[in-house]
């Protein structure tokens, strides 16, 4: 197993996030919650506006911090990591429909999937200031490949004696289970919310 490369996410937009982060984020929880929870969470999370109109460019993420932690505030923890991870589905869908060329998706889904795990691994590292903000993000190749985050704004303040980030879980697990193996799944081992140094994902399969 390689070493685990370091990538800067500055990317030149420190403390900016994608606005999926949002976006899927109130579409799971109309889905999974009703649309009552959903105003109530947004609203709990001084994000009510985005609501009549949803956020077109990148996003501050303490507004992220804030809408996960009004989830567990509201849902409790196995709700809103229900959510979390719809959201993070749902996000991975996104990405697959608008962003990740149709031919590439091709190719990766024909290699061999330790080579379409490096591919894919390099391609959301390049991205990675779109979702981690300010955190650092690693990565190390292998089987299992495993991500980090390091100052994760999705637990930033929380506190929990297991796992929260399903956010970033479920969207590795799509993505790889789509383009990597059919059978890919991605666990979040270690979380800064129960104290880890780091928020630690393993994709497996």
């Amino acid at each position: 197993m390689s070493a685990a490369h370091a990538i800067d996410v500055d990317g030149g937009h420190p403390g900016r996030i994608g606005p999926n982060a949002i976006i899927r984020t109130a579409e799971a929880l109309r889905l999974l919650e009703g649309s009552g929870s959903t105003e109530r969470v947004f609203r709990a999370a001084r994000l009510d506006r985005y609501l009549s109109k949803l956020p077109e460019q990148m996003i501050d993420e303490c507004e992220v911090t804030s809408l996960q932690r009004s989830l567990c505030d509201l849902l409790g923890h196995d709700r809103a990591r229900a959510v979390s991870a719809m959201a993070g589905r749902l996000t991975a869908d996104y990405l697959l429909r608008h962003r990740i060329p149709t031919a590439a998706q091709a190719v990766l889904r024909r290699l061999p999937s330790r080579l379409a795990s490096r591919f894919l691994s390099k391609a959301i590292a390049g991205h990675a200031w779109t979702f981690a903000g300010t955190g650092k993000f690693t990565i190390q190749h292998g089987r299992p490949t495993i991500f980090e985050v390091k100052g994760c704004p999705v637990c930033r303040g929380q506190t929990a004696d297991h796992a929260v980030c399903d956010f970033y879980a479920g969207t590795f697990e799509r993505l790889f289970s789509t383009l990597v193996h059919r059978d890919a799944r991605a666990t979040e081992v270690a979380c800064e919310a129960k104290g880890d140094s780091a928020c630690r994902f393993e994709v497996s399969w």
